[in-house]
């Protein structure tokens, strides 16, 4: 009776399964971030200050664009000079624009394996990667085009530097420190108050604090370096921080990580369900005890996030309030690592990981939820244009400030009506958001009616015609806008609008 003979792997292939196998669980938590992130791109319209980049900033020369960003921006150079190059080759669509955004946010989820891998164990990175993947707060940024993701990119490098320097303190470990630390602190402001706490912990430790001092001076030439742009910027746009009440913006910030930037719509319930698998996660894990090293990790994740969000905390008190819960989000990524190494600690055992699954179930379903709900997701102003159309030269949008530069980029050449000006148009459309004004609906001027009233996903148009072209005077437009907010009154630049100035 003869047996037949399995099959055997050749040697070379069972190695290489070998080694792959460890990788997998990486790969697949990495490809879901990817398909989080790019699948839907080019969902969501641009909001104002997506738009505001192409309107107003990117221009023909990085030269051009740099002396917009000085001027109009609030933020350091790298992040523009990277999409200026993007947008030349692949222009200047939503998806060019958004997608060094999205690439940073895939190349992050890796970078927080390695973070939670050094802190404490495979456990804990890959915990940590799984929910950086998912977290609503990380994917909505991966989808804007703006610095964000880019910060939350290279702070997670910097940290990741840290700790392989806090390891093993060699000049080329704080090199790439230095380096990382500097392409974050060129990308965003905030950067650091993440860097502080690294620094301290490299100089306060004897036996990196001799070879820290080349990083720590290249760090500080870099910030000083800023100095300048930072005064020539001078705050530009950040009045609206001051206007938004502290308690408010102190409550958005767990908000904001938890349920995402529009977690506000879901409600308290929404943000206490997924909150209490991660307060119940570091309780078991707090309680079961950690080991040295999971202890050690814990208390480094804590002090980075600590300063990421207690030092601007902190500095409101001295009058300096650039508090926006949305500069915190690379802050984020220490606080992740924290709940990966407490949560996923080996006394956790099962129970640990099952916690962490919930907890990542729950920010998938939040992240998937916004791309199904038009409410959870930002304004509609491509609706908007869409609706009213790229015809009609003959006639004059009034909005608030936030749909100023998204009607520009839709429904390009658009402007700003001069103050003081008056012209002469067949069509009038409003658009704005609640709360609207008492007088919203009526006609803006006379011999004007309303011909259709809009409600696109929130945002409200009011169309009115004439059936002769009449002049309107900006300062009655600009009276007569919706809502109650800053309004703007734009024009296009076809042959039936004049414009003559009213002295």
């Amino acid at each position: 009776m003869s047996v037949a003979a399995t099959p055997r792997v050749p040697v070379a292939a069972e190695r290489a399964e070998s080694r792959l196998a460890p990788w997998w669980p990486l790969i697949a938590v990495t490809v879901l971030a990817a398909a989080l992130r790019l699948s839907t791109l080019n969902l969501q319209s641009l909001w104002y200050d997506e738009a505001f980049t192409p309107v107003h900033v990117l221009r023909a020369s990085l030269g051009q664009t740099l002396h917009a960003v000085v001027h109009s921006e609030n933020t350091p150079p790298l992040w523009y000079i990277a999409e200026w190059a993007i947008t030349r080759v692949l222009g200047t669509g939503a998806v060019a624009l958004r997608l060094l955004s999205a690439l940073a946010g895939v190349a992050t989820v890796p970078l927080a394996w390695a973070i939670g891998r050094e802190l404490s164990g495979r456990r804990a990175g890959l915990v940590c990667a799984l929910l950086i993947a998912v977290n609503p707060l990380l994917v909505w940024y991966s989808q804007e085009a703006r610095a964000y993701a880019l910060f939350v990119l290279f702070a997670a490098l910097a940290m990741w530097c840290f700790l392989r320097a806090l390891r093993e303190p060699t000049p080329r470990a704080m090199a790439a420190f230095a380096l990382s630390g500097s392409l974050a602190l060129l990308t965003h402001y905030f950067a650091v108050f993440l860097l502080v706490p690294m620094v301290l912990w490299l100089l306060c430790r004897r036996e990196s604090r001799r070879v820290a001092l080349g990083a720590v001076a290249a760090l500080s030439l870099v910030g000083l370096a800023l100095l300048p742009l930072i005064s020539a910027q001078g705050g530009h746009g950040t009045q609206w921080i001051g206007e938004w009440a502290l308690s408010s913006r102190l409550q958005a910030i767990p908000q904001y990580y938890l349920t995402g930037y529009t977690g506000s719509a879901l409600g308290h319930g929404i943000e206490l369900l997924v909150a209490v698998p991660i307060l119940v996660g570091l309780w078991i894990g707090l309680w079961r005890g950690l080991t040295a090293r999971e202890e050690r990790g814990a208390l480094i994740a804590l002090s980075v996030a600590a300063g990421g969000i207690l030092l601007p905390i902190l500095l409101v008190a001295f009058g300096a309030d650039y508090l926006a819960p949305r500069n915190l989000v690379a802050a984020m990524v220490p606080v992740t690592a924290l709940i990966a190494v407490v949560v996923a600690a080996g006394k956790t055992g099962r129970t640990g990981l099952a916690l962490a699954g919930i907890i990542a179930v729950a920010f998938l379903a939040i992240s998937l939820d916004v791309d199904l709900s038009p409410r959870l997701q930002r304004g509609d102003w491509h609706g908007v244009a869409r609706a009213l159309g790229s015809q009609g030269s003959d006639r004059v949008i009034t909005t608030v400030e936030l749909g100023a530069a998204p009607l520009e980029y839709y429904l390009a050449p658009l402007h700003n009506l001069t103050r003081g000006s008056s012209v002469t148009v067949e069509e009038i459309d409003e658009s704005g958001y609640a709360p609207l004004r008492a007088s919203a609906g009526r006609p803006p001027a006379p011999g004007f009616r309303l011909r259709e009233r809009l409600d696109i996903n929130g945002l409200i148009v009011y169309r009115f015609v004439s059936p002769v072209p009449r002049t309107v005077s900006e300062a009655t437009l600009r009276r007569h806008v919706i809502t109650l907010a800053h309004p703007e009154v734009l024009v296009g630049s076809g042959p039936k609008v004049s414009v003559s100035h009213v002295s």
